[in-house]
Formats: C-alpha cells, sequence, structure tokens
C-alpha cells in the first residue's frame, strides 16, 4: 500500500528538462499559429479579414463543446499508474505535428481551389489542429499537479515549463528570416520556403514529446476511479463546483488576457512592420523582444517568489508593462525617422517584455495554486478538466486578438483588392494600436490579479497544509 504523498518530492533535474520539453515541442506548431497563420490566410489562400474572424469565432464555439470532452475523457479513463497524463503525449504527438502541416498547405497557390474551398480547408484543418492541440495540452498542463506536490518545485516547474515555451517560441520565428521574397520591392511570403519551416518544426516537435514522455515522472498517484464515480451530470457537477472557485475564475480570465495580447502583439507586429515599417522580417525581433527577458527573470524569480508571492510580483510587473507601452504611446513619431523609431519600438518592446517574463512565468504555477484551491474546496481530483477550461479560456484569449486584429485591419481596407496600399493615416494608426491595446490589456490583468485574485503569498502557503492534509486522508493502491 502507497499513499498519494509517497515520493511526491525531490524531483531531479530530468524532470525539470524533460517537462520542459514538452512545452518547446507544443510551442514549436503552436508558435507557427501565432506568427504565420492570419497572415497566411490573408495573403496566400486569399480570405478577407472578416472571414478569418468568422474562422477564429466557429473554431471558439466548436472548442466550447470539444475542450471539457478532452478534459472529462483525461480525468475519467483509467490507466497504469504513473502514466495517467504522459501516455497523452505519446498517442497525439504524431497526428498533431500532421495537422500542423495540413494547415500551411497553399491550396489556394498549389492546387488553384476556389476562394469557398479554401475557406472551408482553413476551417477543417484549423479545428483539426485545435482538437489535436487540446488533447495534447490538457494532459501535459496536468502532468505538473502529479510530478510534484511540493509547492516549491512546482514553481520551478512553472518556470522550466515557460523557459521551454520560450525555447519552443524561437523556432517559428528562426523560420520567419527565410519565408519572405523581395518582389519588386514588396514583401511576399513565400509558400514553398513555409511548407518547409513548418515541417521541420513539426518534426521537432514529436521528438519533444517523445522526450518529454521518457523524462518525466507522475509521482502523484491519482486512484482509479470506480464505475460508481463515473455517474451521468458529472461534468456539470465539475463545471459548477469550478465556476464557485473565485481563483479559478480571475486566473482564467487573466490566463485569457494574456495570451490575447501576446497573440495581438505577435500577429498584429507582422503587419506593421509590413506595412508601417516595410520591414517584415524585423518583426521577429519584436517577438524575441517579449521573450528575451525571460532568460534573465527566470534565474531569480524563485527569490522573489518565496519573498513577495507570485500574485503580487506578476501584478507589478503588469503595471510596470502598462506603463512602457504609455511612455512609447507619447513620444511622437514624427520627430524620428522609420529606421530609428523602429528601434525605439524594438526597445520599449523589449522594457515590456520584461514585465510580462513574471506571468508568463508564473501562469501555470497561479492556475495550479487555483486548481489546488478547488482540490481542497471539492476534495476530487479533476485536474485535466479544470484544464481544459483554462486552455478554453487562453483559447478565448486567441480569439480575442484574431477579433481585434482583423477588425483593425478591415478598418482599414487592409486585402479588399489586390492592389491595396496603405495610406500615411492608416500605417499610422496600425502604429498606434500595436502600442495603446496591449498596454490597456495589461492594465486590466494588473487590475484582475492585484485585487480580484484571493490567493496571495499567506493565503498560498496555508493552501499547501490544506492539500497535503487532503491527500493524506486518500490512499491509493499502486500498481508497480
Amino acid at each position: 500500500m502507497s499513499t498519494n504523498l509517497s515520493n511526491t518530492s525531490g524531483i531531479a533535474m530530468k524532470d525539470k528538462i524533460g517537462y520542459a520539453l514538452g512545452d518547446v515541442g507544443s510551442l514549436l506548431v503552436f508558435g507557427l499559429v501565432n506568427t504565420f497563420l492570419q497572415i497566411f490566410y490573408t495573403d496566400k489562400l486569399g480570405i478577407t479579414p472578416v472571414v478569418v474572424m468568422l474562422i477564429m469565432i466557429i473554431a471558439r464555439v466548436w472548442d466550447a463543446i470539444n475542450d471539457p470532452i478532452w478534459g472529462r475523457v483525461v480525468d475519467s479513463v483509467n490507466s497504469k499508474p504513473r502514466r495517467r497524463y504522459k501516455k497523452w503525449l505519446l498517442y497525439l504527438c504524431l497526428p498533431l505535428a500532421f495537422s500542423s502541416i495540413l494547415m500551411f498547405i497553399d491550396v489556394n497557390g498549389w492546387f488553384h481551389l476556389s476562394n469557398a474551398a479554401c475557406v472551408a480547408y482553413a476551417i477543417v484543418s484549423y479545428i483539426l489542429f485545435g482538437m489535436l492541440y487540446t488533447g495534447t495540452n490538457i494532459p501535459y498542463g496536468s502532468m505538473s499537479s502529479v510530478i510534484t506536490s511540493d509547492d516549491k518545485e512546482r514553481n520551478a516547474l512553472s518556470v522550466f515549463r515557460s523557459v521551454g515555451s520560450t525555447v519552443g517560441g524561437f523556432g517559428p520565428m528562426i523560420v520567419n528570416f527565410f519565408v519572405w521574397d523581395k518582389v519588386d520591392g514588396v514583401s511576399v511570403l513565400n509558400s514553398t520556403k513555409l511548407i518547409i519551416g513548418v515541417s521541420i518544426m513539426a518534426v521537432l516537435s514529436v521528438v519533444c514529446a517523445i522526450l518529454c514522455y521518457k523524462m518525466s515522472e507522475e509521482r502523484v498517484v491519482v486512484p482509479p476511479r470506480s464505475k460508481e464515480q463515473k455517474h451521468r451530470g458529472e461534468t456539470l457537477r465539475v463545471l459548477k463546483n469550478l465556476v464557485k472557485t473565485r481563483s479559478f475564475v480571475i486566473i482564467s480570465i487573466v490566463g485569457m488576457l494574456f495570451l490575447a495580447a501576446q497573440m495581438f502583439q505577435t500577429t498584429y507586429n507582422m503587419y506593421v512592420f509590413k506595412v508601417f515599417f516595410n520591414n517584415p522580417g524585423m518583426a521577429t525581433l519584436s517577438t524575441v523582444c517579449q521573450y528575451l527577458p525571460v532568460a534573465v527573470v527566470m534565474f531569480f524569480s524563485g527569490k522573489l517568489v518565496r519573498k513577495f508571492g507570485r500574485k503580487e510580483i506578476c501584478a507589478i510587473g503588469l503595471l510596470f508593462t502598462a506603463v512602457c507601452f504609455g511612455i512609447l504611446a507619447a513620444i511622437p513619431i514624427e520627430a524620428f525617422n522609420r529606421g530609428i523609431l523602429m528601434w525605439i519600438f524594438l526597445a520599449f518592446s523589449l522594457l515590456a517584455g520584461l514585465g510580462n517574463a513574471f506571468i508568463f512565468l508564473m501562469i501555470w504555477a497561479l492556475a495550479n495554486d487555483s486548481i489546488d484551491d478547488y482540490f481542497v474546496k471539492t476534495k476530487s481530483h479533476d485536474e485535466a478538466t479544470a484544464y481544459s477550461i483554462f486552455t478554453f479560456m487562453r483559447k478565448l484569449g486567441q480569439t480575442i486578438a484574431a477579433i481585434i486584429v482583423n477588425v483593425s485591419l478591415i478598418a482599414i481596407g487592409y486585402g479588399q483588392t489586390t492592389d491595396w496600399a496603405p495610406t500615411e493615416a492608416a500605417a499610422t494608426s496600425m502604429y498606434y494600436q500595436s502600442i495603446i491595446i496591449p498596454a490597456g490589456l495589461s492594465l486590466l490583468m494588473f487590475v484582475l490579479l492585484m485585487f480580484a485574485y484571493p490567493l496571495s503569498k499567506k493565503r498560498v502557503e496555508a493552501l499547501q497544509g490544506e492539500k497535503a492534509a487532503v491527500l493524506e486522508e486518500k490512499p491509493a493502491e499502486v500498481q508497480e
């Protein structure tokens, strides 16, 4: 007989690196969506911004059904001990890689499909990718709660996961340097170069998923669900309890807004650098500025968390980001030529990235805290379902970003005609929107975390003791 607390701490560097590799693999393919999908749809498939926005909304409507189902499947399907979550990475890594490649096949330029067929292909391929990504990401996120029960070690896992996503995110950024051709002085996306880059990223994502499976160990043993525990209405019960858990609701909203801000910057800056700065290849550097500070902050974030708390340092970091963007918006663009202004833009993006680095590193630990809060209140292991809802909220953030991006493009007439050329007013409007919108989202997240999220440093410390007490009461048979 073994308890749920047996061998649940003292994780090795192997576990941390293995867990990080899971997000390296995820971001190698998800980063492709962030970086290229929007501009691939408009510039290569000939889909207008209005229709792109509708595609994103349709995908989120389906996710509202798909994501909770995935969560309940992962939570309900019994498996061998210590393989409850990580087995899904092994099962789904190849289908996910294949779906990533399907999304970026230029069916318009290569096969001359009609506009309606291109739209249908985009919807099917994007929804397929989203389903498989969810099927991988939900169990992967849930793994951190069973790799260790120690709060400090889980904080370390959150940091390593965020570092892994940073490393994975660099893959699509590198691809971006090589996929643009100059045609009559205008930057044009090359479909052949893009699909080669996408295929390389997809293969590497499979390798990372396999390494994550082999190097990560699930230590906290969750008892198999008996037939009596599997009854109708269970999903609705879990959802109701999650909605009643204030910490989970708030951090889910913050997670949604944070991904909206990230994806808006990554996607919209592709257009800003193409239209306003006339240098789309340099858009990669603006994304680097979002993630590069993570490499610095990760070394002292743990000490700051122990001294001040996760909620507290993340909130202050978001306020700093909002202030940086506010100062950048106040700088008059007519005082500098576009080349110098581009470097000023990148410098302030780097400073803003420094503020964002804290929540980037801690968002998964904050989610874990809220799921612990749920577990203590309900004494029910529903980690995967909770992660499915958290994942769905982050996907809503993706849709919010897509709506903002496409409304902006529609407003200036981008993509409405094949010979569209930007006016100076349109280009300037794009520049300021790329600054003001992230500033507003950062300020809103600061308010929510600082004043609405209830899990302060002291409360998290008390929560860990309460969780340990509940786990000690729930022994589980371990079949080795």
